[in-house]
């Protein structure tokens, strides 16, 4: 079974990033088909056999790569995979709409339908830092990208979502079944400790739906130490609203996000995600989840268990949870066993059972297929 991956774009170290090396862990020998990879931001592929679209040769081709926007379908169906018996990709955007043979099983692990064409239009629109000018053209490229990414759906012949809710988006923008495989953790590498430490820890890239604005406005009035770490372009406007108690980290390393994680009175999670790997680390270093309870964060963190939800996205019900929280009420082991349902290892497992059983499934059929045509 020659087999290859495809995935959108390396160019952010985050959870999608993880499922594709956890992929490439699984089958070290198949190339990796991206619209372009940039090696300073995404360091653990070095032995990997990557292969860039045309996009990565093109001016700022990976650091403005968004000004690629439109042009972003037609290098993914430039992508040559002539050859292979297996196409795996990982995508919220592009890499589902590849272009495979007949004889070729395309199996999608799809992290949501892209959230700037389905789900969060217009927030992404209102969001965006750019003139009125190319703010109303954008509208019409979306539209467009929208109606390929629907017609690139049907080229997928088996989805896998990383979540039920978004198993749930699967079903309601693009009409198609899925089955549900939870991304990994590494569970090796989180590991409780005491004593616990007299913050509180935040994180991810720091962006506008992540409401890290919440934060701010909480812990601005509490004066209780808050770490954030992470970087985006909300960065410098949350630093200067925040007062000397909230501290921003930036980039870090992963041992670090582990230290912090050890010694946090709790990971705070204030949006909405597909899933949330970060909480589920957190749960792996035996520290409770303070969560708005809406998205993939209810299908891992268990309420009076492994952590705490709040029900309005406000910072007034954020900040009366965070008061009546008790660091010193929760049961490191007892959180740590909730997460190991995520481990790396039974990720592996299920995504290696899931692409040989579809192939032989898939195989058979082709065969039949090509049998009756024959008769």
């Amino acid at each position: 079974m020659k087999i290859a991956l495809v995935h959108d774009y390396l160019a952010q170290d985050g959870g999608a990033e993880r499922v594709l090396k956890a992929f490439h862990e699984i089958w070290p020998e198949a190339p990796i088909f991206v619209l372009f990879h940039d090696p300073a931001r995404i360091k653990y592929f070095k032995e990997a056999d990557i292969r860039q679209s045309f996009l990565a040769r093109l001016p700022y081709g990976k650091s403005k790569y968004q000004w690629y926007l439109s042009l972003m379908p037609l290098a993914t169906e430039r992508h040559n995979l002539h050859g292979f018996d297996v196409v795996l990709s990982s995508t919220s955007a592009f890499a589902k709409g590849v272009l495979t043979r007949p004889e070729t099983l395309h199996i999608s692990y799809c992290h949501t339908p892209t959230r700037y064409l389905w789900a969060e239009t217009h927030e992404y629109i209102s969001d965006l830092k750019y003139n009125r000018l190319i703010k109303a053209f954008l509208p019409r490229i979306i539209h467009r990208l929208r109606l390929w990414d629907k017609m690139s759906v049907d080229r997928v012949d088996h989805f896998i979502a990383n979540s039920r809710t978004v198993q749930q988006r699967i079903n309601k923008y693009y009409r198609r079944d899925s089955e549900v495989i939870y991304p990994p953790v590494d569970m090796a590498r989180h590991q409780p400790s005491s004593p616990i430490g007299n913050y509180f820890l935040s994180g991810g890239r720091i962006v506008p739906y992540k409401r890290f604005d919440l934060l701010v406005s909480v812990f601005n009035r509490l004066k209780t130490p808050l770490k954030i770490f992470g970087e985006g372009p909300e960065l410098e406007a949350l630093k200067k609203r925040a007062k000397s108690n909230i501290e921003f980290l930036g980039r870090i390393t992963d041992e670090k996000k582990i230290e912090l994680l050890r010694g946090a009175r709790a990971f705070i999670h204030p949006q909405i995600e597909d899933l949330g790997i970060t909480p589920i680390e957190s749960m792996a270093a035996g520290r409770p989840v303070i969560a708005y309870g809406v998205g993939g964060v209810t299908e891992t963190v268990i309420p009076g268990e492994t952590g705490v939800f709040f029900y309005e996205q406000t910072w007034e019900e954020l900040l009366d949870v965070i008061i009546h929280f008790n660091h010193m009420e929760w049961d490191s082991e007892k959180i740590r066993q909730r997460a190991e349902q995520f481990s790396s290892e039974q990720f592996k497992n299920r995504i290696k059972s899931c692409v040989e059983e579809r192939y032989e499934e898939f195989n058979r059929g082709f065969q039949q297929c090509k049998l009756d045509m024959n008769l």
